[in-house]
């Protein structure tokens, strides 16, 4: 397994976060569920993509900056055969390494009440709750994390 880091534009990218949005798509029954702006090439400072060693793309996530030390988790995804495999902590380490040697103290992120899966995930790793925040702030089934780093 290898993470690597790569452009918001890297095509593996592009697929990964795909296939991610069709499938909160369908987690939660409309194509629009993320509260706020959603990320871009302007405002997310890192993406890295894990790759099977045969250089499939199995995975996905990357980092938007809030400010005063704090990065935002986005667009975290791992392919459904490649879960519960340790890809999805390959990644996380990977983007809480990137974090702490830009001097970032903590780490956030969000998730819906239609991903148990994930607040498991992200719980097991470290993240405890906390109240939402901006774009989140008061949109119900919205859940949201954070680990200090």
């Amino acid at each position: 397994m290898k993470i690597e880091q790569v452009s918001w534009l890297d095509s593996d990218a592009i697929v990964l976060r795909e296939r991610q949005r069709a499938e909160i798509a369908a987690r939660y029954g409309t194509p629009d569920s993320e509260p706020g702006v959603a990320p871009s090439a302007t405002d997310v400072a890192v993406f890295f993509v894990a790759r099977d060693d045969d250089g499939t793309a199995v995975g996905c996530g990357g980092l938007r900056p809030l400010g005063e030390g704090v990065g935002e988790v986005k667009r975290m995804y791992v392919s459904p055969a490649r879960r519960g495999s340790g890809v999805a902590t390959l990644i996380l380490r990977a983007l809480e390494d990137w974090a702490r040697a830009q001097g970032w103290a903590s780490l956030r992120l969000e998730t819906g009440d239609g991903q148990p899966d994930a607040a498991r995930f992200y719980t097991r790793s470290g993240y405890g709750r906390i109240p939402n925040f901006g774009a989140y702030a008061g949109v119900e089934g919205s859940l949201c994390f954070e680990r200090l780093l």
